[in-house]
């Protein structure tokens, strides 16, 4: 993947998550409301992508895209240079559970609204709470997306969904019900964490994982360096130095993931206290954040998702392993 002295690819996406998202997935009835957090996030997004010279991708949600009083929002998002993906109309993490046509109107009206909004016709998608169907890959494939990246090769999963189910006492049967395979389960953390092809019915779709720690499979995305950083920061930064110096020694360029809270602290936001790392102040995040963007910068040439989808098709496609999507609901 180049000459010896050339430094690998990194690529680096924000989920664009809105505060009503995370109220959903929590059970808290406000959500319905669609209470948001868009602004301050997307200003300080972009804010510290522009001081690093770093581009992005952002996953974005396409109800926020719809809403009248974001369009100036996403109009400038989508004038910012970096790139924007599909994160599904409604935001529901319980997606591979959707039948068909269920997918289908997701994937299509997200796509509809967000190039309506900013402009750019979206070429990558990522599910909700990393869901992912069979349907979903078939929907995206006939949409003529060029990649998926949803999955996430972790075990932690379960442990994840059971901390959110304890939170969120409110919750009714049917409610805990659509959640039983919130965040994926074990068996995720035997998916490959090199990028592969998936097998669909009448072609492929290119499938680029968020990456986790390879031998261990646990995460190293910016929310759980925060998480570790309440304990240690200087930890938390050894640790992420130990995941990207395994990935490069494996020739794996990582897929880095963001997410809004990773710019937000709870003196911004007093509704999400449930949410870990939510006690660490938004200067204080932020200054973190600097710290690991300039070490992946630093370590890797950082692209967007859809550069680095490119990159793959144009020089590695041949090389890259195939799975049948039949595996999955």
């Amino acid at each position: 993947m180049g000459s010896p002295n050339e430094k690998p690819l990194l690529s680096l996406s924000l989920d664009l998550d809105n505060l009503w998202t995370y109220l959903k997935v929590h059970g808290d009835p406000g959500w319905i409301e669609y209470p948001s957090f868009l602004e301050p996030v997307v200003g300080s997004a972009l804010d510290r992508l522009a001081r690093h010279q770093l581009p992005a991708t952002f996953f974005v949600v396409g109800r926020d895209a719809e809403l009248d009083e974001n369009k100036g929002l996403f109009a400038s998002l989508g004038a910012s240079g970096h790139e924007i993906g599909n994160h599904s109309y409604s935001h529901e993490p319980w997606a591979q559970c959707f039948s068909g046509s269920q997918s289908e109107q997701e994937i299509l009206a997200a796509h509809r609204a967000i190039e309506i909004a900013t402009g750019q016709r979206p070429r990558g998608f990522r599910g909700p709470g990393y869901s992912l169907s069979r349907s979903m890959l078939e929907v995206l494939s006939a949409a003529g997306y060029q990649y998926d990246a949803t999955t996430f090769p972790t075990m932690l999963g379960p442990v994840a969904r059971r901390y959110y189910l304890r939170v969120s006492p409110g919750l009714s049967d049917e409610e805990r019900q659509k959640r039983s395979r919130l965040f994926g389960t074990l068996a995720d953390g035997r998916q490959p964490l090199q990028p592969y092809f998936w097998q669909l019915s009448k072609s492929r779709l290119l499938e680029i994982p968020v990456t986790t720690m390879p031998i261990l499979r646990v995460p190293f995305h910016q929310s759980y360096l925060l998480y570790l950083s309440k304990f240690s920061k200087r930890l938390s930064l050894l640790y992420l130095e130990l995941a990207l110096s395994l990935c490069r020694r494996l020739e794996l360029e990582p897929s880095f993931l963001l997410h809004p809270l990773d710019f937000l602290g709870g003196d911004n936001v007093d509704d999400l206290s449930f949410f870990p790392g939510m006690a660490i102040p938004t200067a204080e995040k932020l200054l973190f954040l600097d710290s690991v963007l300039a070490i992946l910068k630093r370590r890797f040439n950082v692209v967007n998702v859809g550069q680095h989808a490119q990159a793959l098709l144009e020089s590695t496609a041949s090389t890259l392993s195939v799975l049948d999507a039949r595996r999955l609901p």
